[in-house]
């Protein structure tokens, strides 16, 4: 992949946080993305990472079939603040993420 694609220091911090490394991580766009399944089409249910200019970055939450109604969760000045904003609005036991696509996953409560 393109090292452009995505922020070194982004993956790095993702990968150092035990609840983020054992979701399948994907890369979309530039953003950051995490799911609870292995397979395509991704579960889409938890936050993910944005890139801002400057270093920033923007957290969002994605709600409903195929990405509908974005919400945002947050903004941060670094990667590693990025990452914690994602650790803390994941819903529990959304992990370790399962081999299949999202119909093998239990709802999320």
């Amino acid at each position: 992949m393109d090292a452009g694609l995505i922020d070194k220091a982004l993956v790095e911090a993702a990968y150092a946080n035990p609840a983020l490394r054992a979701l399948f991580p994907l890369v979309s766009h530039g953003s950051l993305q995490f799911s609870r399944c292995t397979r395509f089409p991704w579960s889409q249910d938890l936050p993910m990472i944005f890139p801002l200019f400057g270093g920033r970055f923007r957290v969002r939450q994605l709600h409903g079939p195929q990405g509908s109604g974005q919400e945002q969760v947050g903004e941060a000045d670094s990667a590693e603040d990025a990452v914690k904003l994602v650790a803390s609005h994941l819903p529990a036991g959304c992990g370790p993420a399962v081999d299949g696509t999202p119909d093998v996953l239990e709802p999320l409560s």
